[in-house]
């Protein structure tokens, strides 16, 4: 078994098969509803075959994909993009989390001011900026109104 009859590949075949069917049994019984006098159901009608539509490009376009990755044609098109100016045409394009780097405090900005509620919040931003995955009320502090 080779190719695209594989179990993965049968399995996404009949996923795509049985998603297909029941979008489109669930806009005939959208259009069994409408013309019972639901209104509402008018517009689902129309809704569930564009949703199985979806499915059977997205089963294509993934078949086609691995039909290119068996034959072992480029998945991407002849000609490259043209590079941009800000980067040589020869680096490696990276593709991941953004990193998140800290914003160092500009030289015209005092350390401290005189308003204790700009403290506080500033405060609450840091320990927000410290703490990512953290929620409001997780603050330690009070909380500036």
């Amino acid at each position: 078994m080779k190719g695209l009859w594989t179990p993965a590949w049968l399995a996404r075949h009949v996923a795509a098969l049985v998603l297909t069917a029941a979008c489109l049994g669930l806009g005939w019984w959208q259009f069994s509803r409408a013309t019972d006098g639901n209104s509402i159901s008018w517009g689902y009608m129309f809704q569930w075959p564009v949703f199985g539509g979806f499915v059977v490009f997205i089963w294509f376009r993934e078949v086609q994909l691995a039909r290119r990755r068996i034959a072992g044609e480029p998945e991407t098109p002849a000609e490259p993009a043209p590079a941009s100016a800000s980067r040589s045409a020869d680096a490696p394009v990276a593709l991941g989390r953004p990193v998140r780097v800290a914003a160092a405090r500009p030289a015209d900005r005092p350390e401290s001011s005189d308003d204790p509620e700009l403290e506080a919040y500033n405060d609450y931003l840091s320990w927000l900026a410290a703490h990512p995955g953290a929620r409001a009320g997780d603050y330690p502090g009070r909380i500036p109104q």
